[in-house]
C-alpha cells in the first residue's frame, strides 16, 4: 500500500467510474485495475461491486475510504512538518471552476499566489459551475469557484470573493424569438426559455418564473452557462445567465440583456474547499490570498 494507491482509491471511490479515474488521474485503466486488486489483496477485503455498466463501494469499502482519507490528511501534514525549506511551500493545488470565472477570477487570484508559493504545482479543471460544490466534497478538487447554492452541505465552507449580477439575455438578430421581443409588451409566456439543468441558476430562474406567476415554455435544459449563452447567441430561445459569463463569451455580440419585470438577485460567488481540511498549509495559503 502507498500515497498514490491511496490517491487512486480515494478517487474512485467518488467517481465510481474507472475510466474516469484513470485519465484524471493519468494511468491506463490496466494500471488503476491492477492497483485496486492488490489494494483489495492488502485490505483482505472486496471494495468494489464491479458489473459490466456500474460501479459501488462495498461495507468494506465505505470503511476503508474513511480509513484512507485520514491517512492521505497526516501524510499531508507529516510532509509539512519535515519540510526543511518550510517557508517555501510545496505541493499541488487543484481546483475547479466554470471556463468563464478561469477568465474572470482566477487570473488575479494565481497571479498573487503563485508570487507568494512559486513552487507550488498548480492543476486546473473547468467544467460546469453547478458541479463545483460536487467536485469539493468528493475530493476531486481543493478549492472550486462557485456560486453560493441555497444549501451548502456541512462539510463544505464558502469564502465569498465577489456579487455576479444576472441578466435575462436574448439573441439581437432577426429571428422567431426576435418577432416574439418586438411585439408591443414581451409575451413571456411564449418564449421559449433555456434553462440550466439543475444548481444556483436553475434556482434562479425558477424563482423568476414564480414572481411572474408563468408557466414556462421550457425549450432546453442544458448544462454550463456558456452553453446556454451559445444558444441564446444562435436564436433558440431566452434565459437568464450571469453577466460575467457573457461579456467572456465569444459570441457576445449576438447577444443582448433584457430589463426584468421583476429583480433578479445577483450570485455570491465565492471558493469552496472541505472543512476538515481548511488548516491544510497549501489551502489556507490560497484562501489568505483571497
Amino acid at each position: 500500500m502507498d500515497i498514490r494507491t491511496i490517491k487512486l482509491y480515494l478517487h474512485l471511490s467518488n467517481s465510481l467510474h474507472f475510466g474516469k479515474t484513470a485519465q484524471q488521474m493519468h494511468v491506463s485503466p490496466s494500471t488503476l485495475s491492477r492497483a485496486m486488486q492488490r489494494l483489495e489483496e492488502e485490505v483482505g477485503a472486496k471494495l468494489f461491486q464491479r458489473d459490466n455498466r456500474s460501479v459501488a463501494l462495498t461495507n468494506a469499502g465505505v470503511e476503508y475510504r474513511h480509513f484512507a482519507e485520514q491517512m492521505l490528511d497526516q501524510w499531508t501534514k507529516l510532509k509539512t512538518r519535515l519540510d526543511p525549506k518550510q517557508d517555501l511551500l510545496r505541493g499541488r493545488l487543484n481546483l475547479y471552476c466554470s471556463v468563464t470565472a478561469a477568465y474572470s477570477h482566477l487570473p488575479a487570484l494565481l497571479d498573487r499566489f503563485r508570487h507568494e508559493h512559486p513552487l507550488v504545482e498548480i492543476t486546473l479543471h473547468t467544467g460546469d459551475a453547478a458541479n463545483a460544490v460536487d467536485m469539493v466534497r468528493q475530493n476531486q478538487a481543493d478549492i472550486s469557484i462557485a456560486a453560493l447554492p441555497e444549501s451548502l452541505p456541512d462539510s463544505v465552507n464558502f469564502t465569498k470573493i465577489d456579487d455576479v449580477p444576472l441578466s435575462i439575455i436574448a439573441p439581437t438578430f432577426k429571428c422567431k424569438v426576435q418577432e416574439l421581443l418586438s411585439e408591443s409588451y414581451i409575451p413571456w409566456d411564449r418564449l421559449p426559455f433555456i434553462i440550466p439543468e439543475f444548481g444556483p441558476g436553475r434556482r434562479r430562474i425558477e424563482t423568476w418564473f414564480k414572481q411572474l406567476g408563468l408557466n414556462a415554455n421550457i425549450y432546453a435544459q442544458v448544462s454550463g452557462q456558456e452553453a446556454i449563452a451559445s444558444m441564446v447567441a444562435l436564436g433558440c430561445g431566452v434565459s437568464i445567465s450571469p453577466e460575467v459569463v457573457i461579456q467572456n463569451s465569444p459570441v457576445r455580440d449576438r447577444i443582448q440583456l433584457l430589463t426584468s419585470p421583476v429583480p433578479i438577485a445577483p450570485f455570491e460567488l465565492g471558493c469552496c474547499y472541505r472543512v476538515n481540511r481548511s488548516d491544510e498549509p497549501i489551502l489556507a495559503a490560497f484562501l489568505k490570498v483571497l
